[in-house]
């Protein structure tokens, strides 16, 4: 091999291996199907019981086919090394469908479709991230008892900060999360 396709050889598998990662699939339900994505019976209380096992936080993300935000996250913001990593290590993510059929119940037991589960939270926009505490209260919803709810796409700042701000349960050191993420942005200024 000549010293010219070498060097071509070794500058592809170096821009092969810094690009981010591929944007998930989309399946047949029109959502993308990231592989951190967990395919569960949609049971809240049993879902938020094995993300606990595995010592990570439920987040439930609602979103919709065709929905050009939840193209954008799933495209230019979750496939992010760093916001990847965090929500390998620290999530357990559960999808639903805004306009979806399948059963989701509950944590107080109440069982409906997909998208009359969504109506009850009180979701409007696509994507939504309900992010839930390690335990909740009997008879709550997931919507009364999540500690944040994100509705809309956002930038990989703002995510990364989001993701980390609930890993780190920043919502229980009363710290707004608006301010804890002013602080990151000057602290990278």
């Amino acid at each position: 091999m000549s010293m010219a396709r070498l060097r071509t050889a070794v500058v592809a598998a170096a821009f092969l291996m810094a690009a981010p990662a591929l944007a998930a699939e989309v399946g047949d339900d029109g959502l993308h199907k990231p592989d951190w994505l967990r395919e569960t019976f949609k049971d809240m209380t049993e879902d938020l019981a094995e993300a606990n096992a595995e010592g990570k936080r439920l987040l439930i993300m609602v979103e919709q086919r065709g929905c050009i935000y939840c193209s954008k996250m799933h495209e230019e913001v979750y496939p992010d090394p760093a916001i990847d990593k965090l929500i390998r290590d620290h999530y357990f993510v559960v999808q639903v469908n805004l306009f979806g059929d399948v059963e989701v119940t509950d944590f107080d037991g109440t069982v409906l479709p997909e998208k009359d589960m969504a109506a009850r939270w009180g979701v409007l926009f696509t994507p939504t991230l309900i992010f839930l505490p390690e335990s909740v209260e009997e008879g709550k919803t997931a919507a009364e008892s999540a500690v944040a709810v994100m509705p809309g796409a956002f930038g990989k700042g703002t995510t990364e900060a989001l993701l980390t701000w609930i890993r780190d349960h920043g919502y229980d050191s009363g710290e707004h999360f608006q301010k804890f993420l002013a602080g990151r942005m000057n602290a990278n200024n």
